[in-house]
């Protein structure tokens, strides 16, 4: 009994913290389970092995060796025209030999750098997939919300609707509105529906989305009023400053062009004078018909000057020379990208902002009025059908533009934290 309570307690705790914490969950699902955020992370992890094969060019190399043969003679005659023995040889050879590379102009140095850098702007690339699915996940789960709030607000204006037609019924038997009234109340209700059908349509095409990115399926009954919040630039010049250090894009333009002068280092060194030392022990066996055994010890030291090769060597570092001005006015014209990219994803928060702050007072009004004109129109006063129409259309407006203003609203920090190279699992804080 007590086990079981235990697991209850535990089951309750854990459901709470789902509750909670919804929105993690989701994108930790959607880090989790995504094939494209999987699919650079196994890229990345081959990406570090090259960083150890060029440390091994450092290191010495062991090359065992081995054959055996069998000779078998016949028919062997002499020039005095007598004929000898038929002869049979079995020979064995076994070799061990270790190479080591004593100095290469700094290619292999180079080489390794190369491999550090290219390691790096995979890191880069991971980041930039991690916060597109981050943002894609957030972004789904928001417009889940939206698409859920839209069919809520239209189901209840179908329920008004439906309630008016009624109620205009009963008003038109006692007179008191025309038949035309009526129609109204019919034709709205019947426009209604439609808006009803089409905000259902959407929100089955938003789950869809959204299980496409998490990877799971969606909530049933999903939480309508989620905050997250981030700590966000104070200014334009804070959010430039920012994208210029942390963007992870302009980052992989930097560390390309470090690729390429790295590039052109090794291509250089190849140039250079080369040494190598190589050990070797040899053991033969039945060598000639005289030695049956013999073994070798051998020591060489090798040093290589390439001096002319058809012009080969100075036509790839001369490549290699433009490829590293290429990547110099990729680097430029990156820069200049994600100062105008920030700028806009800064706009687009103020915006944002700004247009949440006119549909939460749109709303707020549309509320009040829809009131007064509800209960003058009920009460029999001045207000026509048509007024009553207007203004649950004008309401249903405000809410659903209130309802987009925040999901907007959100969508633009994080492509603002984007862009400054924060949208990640730390930067999330979900109230």
């Amino acid at each position: 009994m007590k086990k079981t309570f235990i697991i209850i307690l535990i089951f309750l705790n854990f459901q709470n913290l789902y509750a909670k914490n919804g929105l993690l969950f989701y994108v930790n699902s959607a880090l989790k389970n995504n094939p494209k955020i999987n699919a650079e992370r196994q890229n990345l992890k081959a990406i570090k092995q090259n960083i150890n094969i060029s440390k091994s060019e450092f290191l010495p190399s062991v090359t065992i060796e081995g054959s055996q043969s069998s000779k078998e003679t016949s028919n062997i005659k002499e020039q005095s025209g007598s004929t000898t023995g038929d002869t049979k040889r079995n020979t064995e050879t076994k070799k061990i030999s270790v190479d080591q590379k004593i100095f290469q102009g700094f290619q292999g140095y180079n080489n390794l750098k190369k491999s550090k850098l290219e390691f790096d702007k995979a890191n880069e690339e991971y980041k930039i997939i991690e916060q597109e699915t981050i943002l894609d996940s957030i972004s789904s789960y928001y417009d889940l919300i939206l698409k859920n709030k839209k069919k809520n607000f239209n189901k209840a204006n179908v329920d008004l609707f439906e309630r008016q037609v009624e109620s205009d019924k009963v008003r038109l038997q006692k007179g008191e509105i025309t038949l035309t009234d009526l129609a109204q109340s019919e034709s709205s209700l019947a426009g209604a529906n439609a808006s009803l059908t089409k905000s259902e349509t959407e929100l089955v095409a938003s789950i869809a989305e959204f299980e496409r990115i998490t990877k799971i399926n969606a909530p049933f009954d999903i939480e309508q009023n989620v905050s997250i919040s981030f700590t966000l630039p104070l200014s334009l010049n804070d959010a430039l400053n920012l994208s210029s250090l942390n963007n992870p894009n302009l980052s992989i333009a930097r560390i390309n062009l470090a690729i390429s002068e790295k590039e052109l280092s090794v291509e250089k060194s190849k140039l250079s004078p080369s040494a190598s030392l190589n050990y070797s022990v040899t053991e033969n066996k039945d060598l000639s018909a005289t030695i049956d055994e013999d073994e070798q010890e051998t020591v060489k030291a090798t040093i290589s000057w390439p001096l002319i090769q058809g012009g080969k060597n100075f036509s790839t570092i001369k490549k290699f020379k433009y490829k590293k001005e290429q990547n110099k006015l990729l680097l430029a014209d990156k820069e200049s990208e994600i100062k105008t990219l920030t700028a806009t994803a800064w706009s687009f928060y103020q915006s944002a902002e700004s247009v949440l702050k006119s549909t939460a007072s749109q709303l707020k009004a549309a509320e009040i009025a829809n009131e007064g004109i509800t209960l003058e129109y009920d009460s029999g006063n001045s207000r026509t059908t048509l007024e009553l129409i207007q203004s649950r259309s004008l309401l249903l407006d405000a809410r659903i533009s209130f309802a987009k203003a925040e999901k907007d609203l959100v969508v633009s920090k994080l492509r603002l934290l984007s862009q400054i190279g924060g949208l990640n699992l730390k930067a999330l804080k979900i109230q």
